[in-house]
């Protein structure tokens, strides 16, 4: 039998993922989200780990031989101060892949050393603008203002080329089962994996192996966090946890994006870096466990931190278990209450069904 849901996620647990969601941790300024996780995950692991750039592990079994990680990522999509006019207005790039056409009329929160600064993306009145030729937001006609009249006043403020820059939109539930908040991907993925460590350490589980829970850095401009801790770690297995598209909404192509509906249950990935014997596994785990699953095929690669396990150290068999979510890269992520339950009894059930020393080579 799979938890009861309230076991799974309590009311302590909720107040955390509301506290982590509500933090900014830009990629490439994670670690003050790194150490809110580290105090909520204290109580179930032996000890942790941390890197240069900022990755945080707790691990359980820090002496065993055998290594298993479970990993998610830390860091959420931001822009940076790229460029300030003599009239005062702040021009951006991207920190990840921030969306353009969400920015126009969205406040924003400037991180400098005096503080927080706030700012709009400002947009021309609907009457103003030129209904021959409208224009939509694009990278060189979205600008911050900050309520200055030049540059030197926006300086004065603290705000200087790359200063990083947030959206300050905070968690919510919606019809009371939909998480809604801007870094649902992949701050959710944290969430889980020490919901992980948390419920084996509640159930008085013992793992035969070393557990090592994964909270990598900087997965958003192209897997870095989890490519250098791989190396530090050298895993003889990974499960990687993170987003994927929920494909019913409109506009979106089922036929190249494929289907996955939030409330559906978890999303097992196919990919040359997903290996097949520990996928099977998973999946296994589910129909054993009747925990319910939706299956995706990505092309050359996922696109996630499974990547960069993967293809690591002589290679480390990887999987990729996903959380289907809504409008990703925008201020209002959702996911399913039920499939957040759902991807944590996964993992938590497919560790215990992890040997010890398995190679999950395919030659044995």
């Amino acid at each position: 039998m799979t938890m009861k849901k309230s076991e799974v996620l309590d009311k302590k647990s909720l107040e955390f993922l509301e506290t982590y969601l509500n933090n900014a941790a830009p990629t490439g300024y994670e670690s003050e989200g790194q150490k809110l996780w580290m105090e909520y995950l204290k109580p179930y692991v032996d000890e942790f780990i941390t890197d240069t750039y900022g990755t945080a592990v707790g691990v359980i079994n820090p002496e065993a031989k055998y290594k298993v990680v479970i990993e998610g990522h830390a860091d959420e999509i931001s822009w940076y101060v790229n460029y300030i006019s003599d009239e005062g207005l702040i021009y951006v790039v991207r920190n990840g892949g921030s969306d353009h056409q969400i920015a126009a009329s969205k406040r924003v929160n400037i991180h400098t050393k005096k503080g927080i600064v706030k700012g709009v993306f400002g947009w021309p009145a609907i009457h103003t603008r030129d209904k021959e030729k409208e224009q939509s937001p694009k990278m060189d006609n979205i600008c911050i203002d900050v309520g200055c009249d030049n540059k030197e006043d926006v300086e004065k403020l603290g705000v200087h080329v790359g200063c990083v820059i947030t959206y300050p939109d905070e968690f919510f539930v919606l019809n009371g089962d939909k998480f809604v908040c801007r870094a649902l991907d992949n701050r959710i993925g944290g969430f889980m994996i020490a919901q992980v460590a948390r419920l084996l350490k509640e159930n008085k589980k013992e793992l035969p192996f070393g557990l090592y829970v994964t909270n990598s850095v900087q997965e958003e401009i192209g897997l870095r966090g989890a490519e250098m801790i791989t190396h530090r770690i050298q895993p003889n297995v990974a499960i990687v946890t993170d987003v994927t598209h929920d494909t019913t909404t409109p506009m979106i192509e089922k036929k190249t994006n494929g289907l996955n509906k939030i409330g559906d249950g978890p999303v097992i990935s196919y990919a040359p870096a997903v290996q097949n014997k520990l996928r099977e596994l998973i999946l296994d785990t589910a129909e054993n466990k009747k925990i319910p699953f939706q299956r995706h095929a990505s092309s050359r690669f996922t696109g996630t931190d499974t990547d960069a396990f993967a293809y690591s150290n002589g290679g480390v068999p990887s999987a990729l278990i996903s959380l289907p979510l809504r409008y990703m890269h925008t201020t209002v992520e959702m996911v399913h209450r039920d499939d957040v339950e759902n991807v944590i009894n996964l993992i938590y059930e497919s560790l215990l069904n992890i040997k010890e020393g398995d190679s999950f080579s395919y030659f044995d």
